[in-house]
């Protein structure tokens, strides 16, 4: 039996790209840009990069991006965007759990839980972790989105993804939130890309920032920076709250 994430994104790749948390591209790559000093020499890796909206906005603006991600369907539409617009752009089917480059990358983002908080155990999660870390050369930068353990120890995960909803969607019902594990599991339905009805009980874990401050610290990293994740306006000057569904961190090595 496939897991969730697999199962989910087999046949989800038109559909994902009418997602309301897929609009903020231009945005998220504004800040990227930033980040790097708008240095058109670094090499960014984009892990879990779904349909490769992030990949292709970055290449479009004279990046050297390699996407990499488990999903076939998200790859082949990621390929189609991007010879549609006639764009030469590396995506690689690979388990972000499994050693991919190393010593290769000034840039490594996983964004829109590009398959961190997803897996079924911590151990996986922190094997992705890891082999981003190892991707990136010795002075590189690691930035990616995950969710904030914060925000359902205050609010309903039910009630946000509820007042999310949009038509045509994924949506979310039965959310259970384990203190213990801070894992949250629901039920998701949606409609695949041949128009078939879907229903998979999924499971996602959330993070607390000193988790994770405390895991990229165990694997090398000496600056790490948490904040607030808003939809395509990531910036430094929000500082991480209760009311943030996800947090951004900016990890250097």
């Amino acid at each position: 039996m496939k897991p969730w994430y697999e199962d989910f994104f087999e046949n989800y790749a038109k559909a994902y790209d009418k997602e309301e948390f897929t609009k903020g591209t231009t945005g998220e790559c504004d800040f990227i840009e930033k980040e790097i000093n708008h240095d058109k020499t670094a090499k960014i890796l984009d892990v879990g990069c779904g349909t490769g909206r992030h990949s292709i906005e970055l290449v479009k603006r004279g990046y050297e991006v390699t996407g990499i991600d488990l999903s076939e369907a998200q790859l082949r539409r990621a390929k189609e965007k991007a010879s549609a617009l006639s764009l030469e752009i590396q995506f690689k089917k690979h388990d972000a759990r499994m050693p991919h480059f190393a010593d290769r990358f000034d840039l490594v983002i996983m964004l829109c839980e590009g398959g961190f908080p997803l897996m079924e155990t911590d151990e996986m999660n922190f094997q992705i972790l890891q082999n981003a870390a190892l991707a990136l050369k010795p002075e590189g930068k690691l930035i990616f989105t995950t969710l904030n353990g914060l925000f359902p120890l205050f609010h309903s995960v039910r009630d946000f993804l509820a007042a999310e909803k949009a038509e045509g969607v994924a949506t979310y019902r039965d959310n259970t939130f384990d203190l213990m594990t801070f894992r949250d599991q629901n039920i998701t339905e949606f409609v695949d890309d041949s128009g078939n009805k879907r229903s998979l009980v999924c499971n996602e874990r959330y993070y607390v920032p000193p988790e994770i401050t405390w895991l990229l610290k165990s694997i090398n990293f000496k600056r790490i920076d948490i904040f607030g994740a808003k939809l395509g306006a990531f910036s430094r000057n929000d500082a991480l709250t209760t009311e943030d569904y996800e947090m951004l961190v900016i990890a250097e090595k």
